[in-house]
């Protein structure tokens, strides 16, 4: 999730999917500043005529409920990656899946990262028409994507890749808890995926003890 800014302070947020090639392949700009994550994520998922990408299970920040298709970390263990460098490895299953977890969405945050940084307008939006921003936001991610793909080098990419502590700076100001309210903890899909989530913890514990058996069973 991304935000943009324009005079005045007036805030509005930017959706989008990442692929693991650090490239825009969903997005969806203009959501109002005072919504929450969460409810901007199932809103748009529920849109179908979006067609909000669903991967098999996809990867899901800490703030939004478990559901079919989309894993959450595990809440009241650690999970940002400095977190785990300044103090001692994980211990226990749930905080080796939040280091897993957490390792394989960083790509998020150097996506929006290498994004922002390339371009001042998205940090400091003028005061042009609301459909125009949302139109300039789009046609950056566009102009990303095509960077990404065709240049053989570039120093955005590069610093951000080279950099293990990374950390989008607006990342931890959004990690608020939002309860979607008609989204029920305890349906038998949210206990499957649950199930699940515990079964691949379990079975990362195991690699994480023996290192050289790379083959997990789920």
């Amino acid at each position: 999730m991304g935000r943009c800014l324009c005079l005045f302070s007036w805030v509005w947020f930017v959706l989008a999917v990442c692929n693991f090639d650090m490239q825009f392949i969903f997005v969806v700009a203009g959501w109002e500043g005072n919504a929450h994550d969460a409810r901007i994520f199932l809103t748009t998922m529920r849109n179908h005529a979006l067609n909000f990408p669903k991967p098999p299970k996809g990867m899901t920040r800490d703030i939004y409920p478990q559901m079919d298709g989309y894993l959450g970390p595990y809440k009241g263990e650690r999970y940002h990656l400095p977190d785990f460098r300044q103090g001692s490895q994980p211990t226990g299953h749930q905080e080796v899946f939040n280091h897993t977890h957490s390792s394989l969405r960083s790509v998020i945050e150097r996506t929006f990262g290498v994004w922002k940084k390339r371009w001042k307008i998205l940090r400091d939006m003028p005061s042009y028409p609301f459909d125009k921003q949302v139109k300039i936001v789009i046609v950056n991610m566009a102009i990303h994507n095509y960077i990404r793909r065709h240049a053989k080098h570039d120093h955005h990419f590069e610093k951000i890749e080279n950099d293990p502590d990374f950390i989008l700076e607006e990342d931890n100001e959004r990690d608020d808890d939002f309860q979607e309210e008609n989204h029920n903890a305890n349906t038998p899909t949210a206990r499957e995926v649950k199930k699940l989530r515990d079964s691949i913890a379990e079975s990362l514990m195991r690699a994480w003890h023996c290192p050289t058996k790379t083959t997990m069973t789920f």
